[in-house]
């Protein structure tokens, strides 16, 4: 693909509201309200918002810019960046062609409790063996899996403007309104137990945003910090090569600075948004025990309970509430493919058809084996970090636990000492845009920034605890 034919962005709103979609997804409404609950509530709020004003900042500026001033996909960017450094690129395309497999099937299970909670089966999937029973069949998740991939395609069948641009700016906002509304209701619960301990949603939210030091040493904090770290890398769709792909579709009088505030905000206020949804609710009816559920168990099986506890509301919150993961998911569905047909298209020379033919054929028959992998193809493997795993989980650690973070610490290297600092720099500032938080960003490119990383990756791999 050569730049002349190359799609883009509308405009900066467009690529904005795309960049979101990605950063928004399963990890923001799963993952960062359970660990903003273990790790002391305001404290982890505290330090996830000065790693995303630094460290966020750094590695989002990074590869948008790469992006934007090679007009190539990840595959391909890094080469033009410094000859000698395309591994790179091949990481960072290996990454989401492992991870669009398992996510279109997360997906799928996102898919069929939306469908269940739209047709008021929602009483059964609060049951304790809704969830094991369905991802344990042999064909239901594949019929699911299906349905989200082909939603995810098609997009990307479109292309940047009528296909991922068109349905962010659509989904979107559509999105933060739900999670605005569900958070709002979160916050009125109140409920009762049995013995008569009554519980609240503004209870929950103070447990949410109150910092509480009680007990806290150096190494409690130190874990507490990597936890913030590792939410933050792992949200923002930073080492997957979607906002290179992304990037070489901004247009070089858009102001790049303006537009990476902006998605650092849209990323951290929803992430905060979900914890204002979600752990009121948990707490009220659950108690702080229910706040211990992260990932699936809180998605699948504590959040249904919840909402059948709150009667006949809990139906139409419940629907509302998996309309919005569902959102959620496709928008980042969608980059990860994208990310994956742009490499494609670039390496091979393909039109975008043929190059979606192919990567859909390719996640249909890698999907159907996550599928199938807790019934048919079921096996325990014990991972590094002591997790027992099955197919989905193993791909999840190679993807996440390895890859990632040896693209990310590989791109700091580059930029910040073979091809330099400048080289990004220049590429942000070109059109007399300011480049804010200049010195900034030389200092974590260089030194903190790798450093940073390599502790998250050791913490991955259970070298370090």
């Amino acid at each position: 693909m050569t730049q002349h034919h190359r799609n883009r962005f509308s405009g900066s709103v467009g690529f904005i509201l795309a960049a979101a979609g990605s950063a928004v997804g399963l990890g923001n409404i799963w993952r960062f309200p359970y660990l903003a609950a273990k790790d002391g509530g305001g404290l982890f709020l505290v330090l996830y918002v000065i790693l995303a004003v630094t460290f966020g900042f750094t590695l989002l500026t990074t590869e948008i810019a790469i992006g934007r001033k090679t007009k190539q996909s990840p595959l391909t960017a890094y080469t033009h960046i410094r000859k000698g450094w395309g591994f790179l690129g091949i990481f960072s395309c290996i990454v989401p062609m492992m991870i669009l497999p398992y996510y279109c099937s997360i997906g799928g299970w996102v898919l069929k409790y939306f469908a269940a909670f739209l047709t008021g089966d929602a009483a059964a999937a609060a049951e304790d063996t809704y969830f094991t029973g369905f991802i344990t069949g042999t064909t239901w998740p594949i019929v699911f899996f299906v349905i989200f991939l082909l939603m995810t395609a098609a997009a990307i069948f479109r292309g940047v403007n009528k296909g991922i641009e068109s349905v962010s700016r659509i989904l979107m906002p559509v999105l933060a309104i739900l999670v605005l509304a569900i958070a709002i209701f979160s916050l009125t619960l109140t409920h009762t137990d049995a013995d008569g301990t009554v519980r609240t949603g503004l209870q929950g939210l103070r447990i949410f945003v109150i910092p509480d030091l009680t007990g806290q040493t150096i190494g409690s904090f130190f874990g507490v910090m990597v936890d913030a770290m590792g939410q933050m890398f792992y949200s923002l769709s930073v080492a997957m090569g979607i906002l290179i792909a992304y990037g070489s579709y901004v247009r070089d009088d858009d102001n790049l600075m303006r537009s990476i505030n902006m998605i650092e905000i849209f990323d951290t206020l929803i992430a905060f948004l979900a914890g204002v949804m979600i752990i009121p609710a948990v707490y009220s009816f659950m108690g702080t025990e229910g706040m211990k559920a992260s990932g699936p168990s809180l998605m699948f099986v504590a959040l249904p309970k919840v909402f059948s506890a709150m009667g006949g509301i809990g139906s139409v919150v419940g629907c509302l509430f998996f309309a919005m993961v569902l959102f959620a998911a496709v928008t980042s569905s969608i980059s990860i493919m994208e990310a994956i047909v742009s490499s494609f298209m670039d390496q091979f020379h393909l039109q975008r058809d043929k190059a979606t033919v192919i990567i859909l054929i390719y996640t249909l028959v890698v999907g159907v084996l996550v599928c199938l992998g807790y019934n048919k193809l079921y096996f325990e493997l014990t991972l590094p970090n002591g997790a027992t795993a099955q197919i989905l989980d193993v791909l999840d650690y190679i993807s996440n636990n390895i890859l990632m973070p040896i693209v990310a610490i590989g791109t700091c290297l580059l930029i910040g000492w073979a091809a330099g600092p400048k080289t990004i720099i220049d590429e942000v500032t070109k059109n007399g845009s300011r480049f804010g938080r200049r010195r900034l960003y030389i200092v974590m490119i260089r030194f903190i920034a790798p450093v940073l990383l390599i502790i998250l990756f050791l913490n991955a791999l259970g070298i370090l605890h």
